[in-house]
């Protein structure tokens, strides 16, 4: 019960939202072990998965600025846990790629993600599983 009403009467945006942040907050204190901010966090696996790449795409896949996405990337270096070079096809150009230091971290903050989405989702039946990931694609799919 939240404030007198039965979660079960909750409208469903209010019901998504909280599912949201209490998976977020479970997330925030997995990567808060590995001494990462959420955001940073994000910036390793978008880099891991599909880099090198330019600030400029980080940004753009982070939606943020791309005066943050420098903040980002200079707080992920300073932890060598990613190199910048120079863009071969651009001098004016930075690219990001990840070090070997990195590649570790990133796969231990996947790994306890996995876990923890696991953990949350698995109190629900491999059914309700299918149908929450079918209904949550074709949300997502007729929004973006």
């Amino acid at each position: 019960m939240l404030f007198g009403m039965p979660v079960a009467d909750e409208p469903l945006d209010v019901l998504l939202g909280r599912a949201l942040r209490q998976l977020r907050h479970q997330w925030g204190a997995g990567v808060g072990e590995v001494d990462l901010a959420p955001h940073q966090a994000r910036a390793l696996r978008i880099v891991h998965e599909d880099g090198p790449l330019r600030l400029s795409e980080l940004a753009r896949r982070l939606r943020i600025v791309p005066r943050s996405a420098t903040e980002v990337a200079d707080a992920l270096q300073e932890r060598s846990l990613v190199l910048r070079s120079p863009d071969p096809s651009d001098r004016r150009a930075t690219l990001l790629e990840m070090t070997e230091h990195g590649r570790s971290v990133a796969t231990e903050v996947g790994r306890m993600r996995r876990e923890q989405a696991e953990a949350f989702f698995g109190r629900l039946s491999a059914n309700d599983r299918a149908s929450l990931h079918r209904i949550l694609t074709e949300l997502l799919d007729q929004g973006e």
